[in-house]
């Protein structure tokens, strides 16, 4: 694995020198990334730490905990709004409408056991990072809505208030697993979590063998269009 990252690294570096590179994230793109991921894994380590009891016993300071999950649910849609309503945000509306559309070639993705040969048109995601993101998209609001619910419920039954507890509870059980399917994969991407990480370009090599319909996207291609002649 040290030897794949390393030569990897080294044919990145090659092709910066030689300009063959593209920007994958921008700076508005991490920083929302950043800024929702540091939220999201605090409300799951401080819900951890209230509901499962060895880690209740061995942080204690319920009341503390309780009001930093409560502060990080109502900061969550901040992020998103700050990067939405500034001039900022052409990327990350391009790359929501890429999340949220489904090619053929995305659904032989999912079917596919061996999704390394290249012969697929891969977008500049692939499908399970769509339903990665689909699915942690759909449930915050989910999350947030009981949440608020639960903390005030007073104008609520108590049938409300058992509902939405349980669908929290639930939604929580799922959130986690999809971080850490999350976050495994984004180990195993180190050229992704690089562009991420740092903002640093990523190869056309690595786009094309990788995520070829999102490399013929942004490569501009000589080619005439059909049933026209080179003059």
């Amino acid at each position: 694995m040290t030897a794949l990252r390393s030569r990897s690294r080294g044919r990145q570096e090659a092709d910066a020198v030689s300009g063959e590179v593209v920007t994958r994230f921008d700076r508005a793109e991490r920083w929302l990334h950043w800024a929702n991921a540091t939220l999201v894994l605090t409300l799951i380590a401080t819900g951890s730490i209230m509901y499962v009891d060895p880690l209740t016993a061995l942080v204690g300071r319920r009341v503390l905990v309780n009001t930093i999950h409560l502060y990080a649910g109502i900061a969550l849609p901040v992020p998103f709004m700050v990067v939405l309503v500034g001039r900022w945000n052409r990327g990350l509306r391009r790359d929501a409408r890429r999340l949220g559309r489904f090619s053929p070639d995305d659904w032989r993705w999912l079917r596919k056991r061996s999704r390394a040969t290249g012969s697929l048109r891969v977008g500049k995601f692939n499908a399970g990072q769509k339903v990665n993101a689909i699915l942690v998209a759909g449930s915050l609001p989910v999350m947030l809505a009981t949440g608020s619910l639960m903390k005030w419920h007073d104008p609520f039954s108590d049938s409300w208030r058992t509902g939405a507890t349980f669908v929290h509870d639930l939604g929580y059980v799922g959130l986690f697993l999809l971080v850490v399917g999350h976050i495994r994969k984004a180990l195993q991407d180190p050229v992704s979590m690089g562009a991420m990480r740092r903002g640093t370009p990523v190869s056309l090599r690595w786009a094309e063998a990788h995520h070829r319909g999102w490399h013929d996207e942004v490569v501009p291609t000589d080619d005439p269009p059909d049933g026209s002649d080179v003059g």
